[in-house]
């Protein structure tokens, strides 16, 4: 005679995530979760989400397109023939990037240069 096995309790197709954020933004994840649950999703702003990086959208495109492309600073220098130490001033803000760098770094990430203007 066979045993009566436990069968995992599926609670109606719900499943539990867990997730680990910035404090400042659970309250917007958890509005979000609740929105979704209720059909009234909303959309929310990069700015919204992250007000620190307003007004550094070209250094942030640039560390968003390398990683992208999965390349480090040096590989990108290999391939720009722009010193490493330039790119990463440039990513944290201390270098201008003018249109001839950034027609370099558009090429090499496969990106529009004027995102780096």
């Amino acid at each position: 005679m066979q045993e009566p096995t436990k069968k995992r309790h599926i609670d109606e197709g719900l499943v539990t995530i867990r997730l680990r954020v910035h404090p400042n933004n659970a309250e917007k994840i958890k509005e979000y979760a609740r929105s979704i649950e209720t059909g009234s999703e909303r959309n929310y702003s990069v700015a919204e989400t992250f007000p620190e990086y307003i007004g550094k959208e070209q250094q942030t495109a640039i560390r968003a397109y390398r990683h992208r492309e999965y390349i480090t600073q040096r590989q990108l220098s290999t391939m720009t023939g722009i010193p490493q130490r330039h790119i990463s001033e440039m990513e944290n803000g201390k270098r201008v990037i003018g249109k001839e760098m950034a027609k370099r770094l558009g090429k090499a990430l496969k990106a529009d240069y004027k995102m780096f203007l």
